[in-house]
């Protein structure tokens, strides 16, 4: 087989041809937007069921990554091909569920193929074709034209422009979706827990911080010097400065020591009282990890005291603890 040189000249164009084809199949869709998409997105949203989503081939590929999609924002959602649907794969369609099916042509045969046992359940169905005028938009409660003007491939046949309308009309459906179920960060991150956007949304500062033995704490009577054996042994650059009943009286961090070594005189048998910061920053331990964060970040501090009602120090966390959890 005959092969083109590999250059610069070759490839650069070429690659820009499809984007800019591309760019245009996506540029027609918002122009044809229509009361069809809204009524897709309404059969969906009062959806008792699932979201069926089924396709052939390359739409096939594009309908599982819908799919997931849908249900990564709140509308259940699963993946069924259509070719094993014929060969018992319909049982997992209900009269409760919708039904989008993918197929460029509207002429799908494994998808037309399933058509009367969809009807005859009476799940609703909406399609995403590129032929208003075919089999599958004709049948379909809700028809959406994601057709294109051609491919992005020179030879106008593999699916490329119109599998890329097809994949950003799913995600319009979706977002439109998640819009109108006031869809939250923390709604997503529990269908996410093992990534990193999970870590940030559903871990807590209790889930990170340091108590017990691991919690430095000094008197107010207690010298500097006495202060800083403490800080070095507990690892987190800083002490609590609290009352007999742990109550939360001052801080005093690695950096406060700078200070005082920095100047000309020093007395590291100061009573901590007189060099402690008053009023330290705080968190509560039910607090999000993200949020205990976004405090540090926003108060130039590498770490806090955590308190609980009583305003007692149960707790102290720094920035290399959200690192390690994965949440900086």
């Amino acid at each position: 087989m005959k092969t083109h040189a590999l250059t610069v000249d070759t490839l650069i164009p070429m690659a820009r041809q499809v984007i800019e084809i591309e760019q245009q199949a996506i540029g027609a869709l918002a122009d044809r937007l229509d009361e069809s998409f809204v009524t897709a997105c309404r059969l969906m949203l009062h959806c008792e069921g699932r979201v069926i989503v089924t396709g052939m081939g390359k739409s096939g590929h594009i309908g599982g990554k819908i799919a997931a999609t849908l249900a990564s924002t709140g509308t259940p959602a699963f993946f069924v091909h259509p070719g094993e649907a014929s060969h018992g794969d319909l049982g997992m369609i209900t009269r409760q569920d919708v039904v989008l099916a993918l197929s460029n042509s509207g002429e799908t045969a494994e998808v037309l193929a399933i058509l009367p046992v969809i009807k005859r359940l009476g799940a609703p169905l909406i399609a995403l074709t590129g032929r208003p005028q075919s089999t599958l938009a004709q049948a379909a409660n809700a028809h959406i034209d994601v057709g294109v003007a051609r491919e992005a491939c020179p030879l106008n046949l593999a699916p490329t422009a119109s599998t890329t309308a097809a994949l950003v009309m799913g995600d319009a459906l979706a977002v439109a979706l998640l819009d109108a179920r006031a869809f939250k960060p923390e709604d997503f991150a529990l269908s996410h827990p093992g990534g990193a956007l999970g870590r940030r949304l559903l871990l807590r500062v209790r889930d990170v911080m340091h108590t017990g033995a691991a919690l430095p704490r000094v008197r107010l009577f207690q010298t500097i010097k006495q202060a800083l054996i403490v800080i070095s042994s507990g690892g987190l650059g800083m002490t609590t400065v609290v009352d007999d009943e742990d109550r939360l009286l001052g801080l005093f961090t690695d950096g406060d020591l700078r200070r005082i070594l920095d100047q000309e005189e020093y007395d590291l048998n100061l009573p901590i009282e007189r060099v402690m910061t008053r009023n330290p920053r705080t968190c509560t331990a039910d607090m999000l990890a993200a949020e205990a964060l976004n405090i540090m970040e926003r108060d130039k501090i590498n770490g806090l005291v955590v308190i609980d009602e009583a305003e007692r120090v149960i707790g102290a966390l720094n920035m290399h603890d959200l690192l390690r959890a994965g949440v900086a």
